[in-house]
């Protein structure tokens, strides 16, 4: 029976195939609706029976020989006949062509898995070959090094077994012999012998060794692992190596490796499918939380929303339905907000204004509470009089260098330390006429007030308004006579000049110290620091430092690096980093905190000067910062003090119709002279405007449109450059933005470092030095009548004179409808062909108008001629 026999025809059935292939129709869907029909084979597990032959798809299969078995001829086993299955008959619906088609099918895929199967055979004995050759191989490297071991050991030993008898040796050699293939036989699986015995072939015998006679070694045993075992071992350290970060799907259905975190994704769908099934039926209320609302004298709608944890929205449409068009940024009374509150089920708890600022005047510390601080001392008196100077000596530095013109226009606050470790606070005045109000900030901040007297010099304007402040203040003085190194110096009759301000000194029975002192040559320095001390001693300076901060603001500024900043002077308390607190119509939490010497420090104590970052804009100077419990505290006690300072800015008085016409009347009169400023620290742009509105008179008054602090923005050159004011900046300068547009309008700008100069310069101004005024005097008025052209260009108007006289070489403004048109000057003037200097009234001329040539019948032309004058006071 040949090969062919067995190979299934086109007529004919296959020999003991059973159907393993089904066929059916999928349909598939794709994207754009479309759809699509295909035909796809199930395969069904061929079950093998006793005694029948293996089909192609079976698993098990009889194990093949070994490497030296299959080497002898061994005669091929006859596959067993295959029992003929009868066919079903045909199905109605099936014709004979797709019944061939599906038996050729299933003979062609016999034929197949018949060769796979056999190629799979033929690859697995040469597999186990290779497996018994490897094995084989090692069984003698062991049994090679185990007889190499043994001559080692016999050699060392040979010495002392020289008599050793010969039938001992021969006696060991069986025990060798039974002891080298040991291992072999039990490393040998069973499964690998069993097919040597069937196949009839005897095994090779193992190769044997006659080793020397050697002790018995003991050697550790080693639990038994097959082959399959190590191979196994190998795969698991090759995939936990290789798949070890990897997520396989047998590891995901695996509950033996343990379960896996859910991810965030889930988790969310989780919550969001509880919730749904929370919520599916009937929907759950939550329960309504009342609150305690504390409602001011008036709150906008958005604020009072925050406060009752609601919708800005639902109050505004209980505002609608009560007949209040209202908007959520729009202002409140107290009693709507009640009718609010109560309609959305909360408590109102009513507060007054007072409740809402921050009032520290009723809140006194125990006297369990206070401990010992620093001195503040004051150093004031006339310019020029060495009060600078004199802090230098004390502190070892050179201030006065840094200072413009070589006069303090800065307060400066500044801490000392004596030789016996004593601190004392000083502040540094200026001694300008036009600093009075930073004057009496350090009186009122200060304990003691040294004043500062030039012994050649004698009591001047502002060392009288120094003296008027100490008493005002209510603090003690000292007086410290600067000077006194020069020779035309006469400390006496200082002294003598002090009575007519009811100064007295010690030396003339009074109780005011006084002190001859030189900054230059530093004479008299120490008796000064003793004064002040004792002074201090007398006066049991005492504050609470365990305590929420408050602190006086001495100077604020707006840095271009670190913002808004405020050197503050402590009172009582301690101010730490981190803090929230409001200062004046500002609020800010302390970012940081740097002392003179330009350190940051932590925490400030009583009577410690220190610069504060943080602000939310610059705050005036004299301000009281105050440390309140959070920032909601801050922003709403800022808020109102905001509203508060707008109310006062813009409340108007009661107008009359007489005040009305006066008004009127003085705009017509009083020449505006408006002024932009802009200076490096809030003390200076008070002392500006004081001295400025110190100029004005009946005739022309200063109008500042605006001042501030900080560098020239582009919204101050805009504002100067709408109304024609110039820009004054005082020891500041515009930024790259603002002086693009400074070029682009022309905007007139004024640097000073230098007060007096900025007064004295304003004051030329508005006198008319700097700046004359120009005065139109109209010399008289025509029509034109009808145009002639002049030349190649040029236009000729015939004019008739109505008013005044036409001069050759004025100025002329040519107006159609009252718009002017063009302002030129008159270059040519003819009457009948004749150049003529002047037409008077009623007369007829021809002009031609320079630079030029829109003219009509019917335009007017009014000639003017331009004088300077000068600007009184």
């Amino acid at each position: 029976m040949s090969d062919t026999d067995n190979k299934p025809t086109l007529g004919r059935k296959p020999l003991g195939l059973k159907r393993s292939v089904e066929a059916g129709e999928v349909k598939q869907t794709f994207s754009h609706g479309r759809t699509n029909k295909v035909v796809v084979e199930v395969k069904r597990r061929k079950i093998v029976k006793p005694g029948a032959a293996p089909a192609p798809e079976a698993k098990e299969t009889a194990q093949p020989a070994p490497a030296q078995a299959a080497s002898a001829p061994t005669p091929a086993p006859k596959p067993a006949p295959v029992a003929k299955k009868p066919v079903a008959p045909a199905k109605t619906r099936e014709g004979r062509q797709e019944m061939q088609a599906r038996l050729l099918r299933e003979a062609e895929e016999a034929r197949l898995a018949a060769l796979e199967e056999a190629n799979r055979r033929e690859e697995e004995e040469r597999l186990k070959a290779i497996e018994d050759e490897k094995r084989r191989i090692e069984e003698n490297r062991k049994a090679e090094e185990e007889a190499a071991a043994a001559a080692l050991e016999a050699a060392e030993q040979s010495a002392e077994e020289q008599d050793t008898n010969t039938a001992e040796r021969v006696q060991a050699e069986p025990q060798a012999e039974a002891e080298v293939p040991a291992p072999v036989a039990e490393e040998q699986p069973a499964a690998e012998s069993e097919p040597a015995k069937d196949s009839g072939t005897p095994a090779p015998a193992p190769r044997k060794f006659t080793p020397v006679a050697r002790p018995e070694v003991k050697r550790p045993e080693r639990p038994e692992r097959k082959k399959d075992d190590r191979k196994a071992n190998n795969r698991e350290k090759t995939d936990d190596r290789r798949r070890g970060g990897k997520l396989t799907v047998n590891r995901a259905l695996n509950e033996d490796e343990g379960a896996r975190a859910r991810s965030l994704a889930a988790l969310k769908r989780a919550r969001e499918k509880e919730r749904r099934a929370q919520f599916s039926g009937q929907r759950q209320e939550r329960e309504k939380q009342v609150r305690d609302v504390i409602v001011p004298e008036a709150i906008t709608v958005q604020e009072l929303a925050n406060r009752m944890a609601e919708k800005g929205a639902d109050l505004v449409k209980a505002l609608f339905n009560m007949g209040m068009m209202v908007t959520v940024n729009q202002t409140i009374d107290q009693d709507t907000a009640e009718l609010l509150v109560e309609d959305f089920g909360h408590r109102i708890e009513r507060v007054s204004d007072s409740d809402v600022d921050i009032d520290s005047s009723g809140d006194v510390d125990a006297d369990d509470t206070l401990k010992p601080r620093p001195p503040v001392v004051t150093i004031m008196g006339h310019v020029d009089h060495g009060k600078t100077s004199l802090l230098d000596a004390l502190r070892g530095t050179d201030v006065v260098r840094g200072e413009a013109g070589g006069i303090t226009q800065h307060i400066g606050a500044y801490q000392i330390k004596t030789k016996g470790g004593d601190l004392i606070t000083v502040l540094d005045t200026p001694g300008h006429e036009a600093f009075t109000e930073m004057r009496a900030r350090g009186a009122n901040v200060t304990d003691i007030v040294v004043l500062v007297v030039a012994a050649d010099d004698g009591i001047m304007p502002q060392t009288i308004e120094a003296i008027n402040h100490t008493k005002a203040a209510g603090v003690p003085m000292i007086v410290a006579i600067n000077k006194c190194d020069k020779p035309e110096a006469n400390p006496k009759k200082i002294r003598e000049r002090l009575l007519e301000h009811e100064v007295i000194v010690e030396e003339m029975s009074g109780d005011v110290q006084d002190v001859e002192v030189s900054a230059k040559v530093g004479t008299g320095l120490e008796e000064l620091m003793d004064k002040i001390l004792l002074q201090a001693e007398l006066l049991d300076l005492k504050a609470n430092p365990d305590r929420d901060a408050e602190a006086t603001v001495v100077e604020a500024k707006l840095d271009k690096g670190k913002g808004p900043l405020a050197t503050v002077l402590v009172t009582r308390g301690t101010l730490k980093r981190g803090d929230v607190f409001v200062v004046g119509t500002e609020s800010g939490r302390v970012r940081a905190m740097i002392d003179d010497k330009g350190r940051q420090v932590k925490e400030a104590g009583p009577s410690m000067p220190v610069e504060v970052l943080g602000l939310g804009g610059v705050p005036m100077a004299g301000d009281t910062l105050a440390v309140v419990e959070n920032e909601q505290r801050a922003r709403e006690v800022s808020e109102y003090r905001k509203e508060k300072a707008t109310e006062k800015r813009t409340a108007m008085a009661p107008a009359s119709l007489d005040t009305m016409f006066s008004a009127l009347a003085d705009k017509q009169n009083v020449i505006e002279f408006p002024l932009v400023i802009k200076a490096d620290v809030q003390g200076s742009v008070e002392a500006i405007n004081t001295a400025l509105h110190n100029l004005s008179n009946d005739e022309i008054k200063v109008r500042i449109l605006h001042s501030g602090v900080g560098a020239i923005t582009e919204s101050d050159v805009t504002l100067a450059s709408a109304s024609g004011a110039p820009i004054i900046g005082f020891n500041v300068r515009p930024n790259a933005k603002a002086r693009e547009l400074i070029e682009r309008n022309k905007t007139r700008m004024m640097y000073y470092d230098v007060i007096y100069h900025l007064t004295e310069e304003i004051a030329k101004e508005m006198a008319g030095e700097l700046g004359p005024l120009r005065v139109e005097n109209v010399v008289g008025r025509a029509e034109v009548k009808q145009v002639f052209p002049a030349g190649k260009k040029d236009k000729a108007a015939g004019l008739l004179v109505l008013e005044g006289s036409i001069r050759k070489g004025l100025h002329a403004r040519l107006t159609r409808n009252d718009v002017i048109v063009s302002a030129t000057t008159i270059a040519s003037l003819r009457r009948f062909k004749d150049d003529i200097d002047e037409v008077r009234a009623g007369l007829e001329c021809g002009v031609v108008l320079a630079d030029t040539n829109d003219i009509k019948a019917g335009d007017n032309l009014e000639v003017f001629e331009v004088t300077e004058e000068e600007r009184t006071l």
